[in-house]
C-alpha cells in the first residue's frame, strides 16, 4: 500500500516532477551554472528551473554554492545523495528510449479510437483518460 509516508512513494515524488530528473542527469559531470544548465536542457524556463533546483536543495539533493565576486557567480551541485540516483534516472532513461515508440503507438490509438473502449476509467466526456 502506497501510503502518504512512504518511502517508495517520496521516491516517486522527488523525481516525478517533469523536470528533476533532468535536471538531475544534466548535474552528473560536475556544477553547472543555471545559464549553463538552461542552455544544456532547453526548453526549461528560468522560473521553472529556479523552483526545480530549490526543490531538489530542500531535498538534500543539489547542493547551492554563491561565489562572492562582482557579478555574483551560482552554481548547483549534486550532492552524494542526488548522485545515488543516477543510476535509477539512466535506467529509466533506457527504458523510455527502447518503448518510446510504443507508448507514443498507444497514445496514437487511443487518439485515433472511434469510442472509448469500456475498459477505459476517467472522464469520458472531456476527452481525458
Amino acid at each position: 500500500m502506497f501510503l502518504a509516508d512512504c518511502q517508495a512513494r517520496l521516491a516517486f515524488d522527488l523525481i516525478g516532477n517533469t523536470w528533476s530528473a533532468v535536471v538531475l542527469w544534466s548535474l552528473r559531470h560536475g556544477p553547472r551554472r543555471p545559464g549553463r544548465l538552461r542552455e544544456e536542457i532547453g526548453g526549461i524556463s528560468t522560473k521553472v528551473l529556479t523552483e526545480t533546483l530549490r526543490r531538489l536543495e530542500f531535498n538534500g539533493l543539489v547542493v547551492r554554492r554563491t561565489y562572492a565576486e562582482a557579478p555574483p557567480r551560482v552554481e548547483y551541485e549534486l550532492t552524494d545523495l542526488g548522485r545515488t540516483l543516477l543510476g535509477p534516472i539512466e535506467t529509466f532513461g533506457e527504458w523510455a528510449f527502447t518503448h518510446a515508440d510504443e507508448v507514443m503507438a498507444a497514445q496514437d490509438r487511443w487518439d485515433t479510437a472511434p469510442e472509448p473502449p469500456a475498459t477505459r476509467g476517467g472522464d469520458h466526456a472531456a476527452g481525458q483518460p
